[in-house]
């Protein structure tokens, strides 16, 4: 019986991302390049829609260009989006309030890294390796790795690591040419 209720909640949360990014547009589509490849990010503004544009806002300004991943924990998630590598940073341009949603924190899924305060992301995010049901509704959603998730895999671990990587390039689909 658990397993038959696991399989039917996987298939009905699937629906709505399969039917999403089918009909993705590049406007919707981040690319991280690391040393390893290009992971990409399939971006949920039907979840997360002010999340979602201050990605794309800090994406188009360069802001993600050469930050490092600075708290990599094995078997939890990869985060980045701090501009002093310290994990107390942020854009400058404010904080986001949650938009907090039942999508759960699957492998690949991207969410919004923030203090205790749920309204304070800003700019820096993580990326899950496994599952964690501690975070669903708790945090933000708004994105999920579509392409790539081996290359996130790859990141240094630690908190921060020892000689951490960095997203080299993070840009719109849009804004890049075919």
């Amino acid at each position: 019986m658990r397993l038959f209720r696991f399989l039917v909640l996987a298939f009905l949360l699937a629906l709505p991302a399969a039917a999403h990014a089918q009909s993705a547009d590049r406007e919707n589509l981040l690319y991280i390049d690391l040393d390893y490849g290009r992971v990409v990010i399939q971006l949920r503004p039907d979840l997360a829609p002010r999340h979602v544009e201050r990605v794309k806002q800090l994406a188009r300004a360069k802001f993600y260009d050469g930050i490092v991943f600075h708290r990599v924990i094995d078997g939890f998630m990869a985060q980045t989006g701090d501009p002093t590598g310290t994990g107390t940073g942020g854009s400058g341009r404010g904080n986001v309030p949650a938009e907090f949603s039942r999508v759960p924190f699957e492998r690949g899924i991207v969410g919004a890294a923030r203090s205790q305060n749920p309204n304070s992301a800003d700019s820096q995010f993580f990326i899950m390796f496994r599952r964690n049901s501690g975070l669903d509704g708790q945090y933000t959603v708004w994105g999920q790795v579509v392409s790539g998730m081996e290359f996130v895999d790859r990141i240094r671990r630690g908190e921060p690591p020892r000689t951490p990587d960095r997203m080299l390039r993070v840009q719109v689909a849009a804004d890049v040419p075919n």
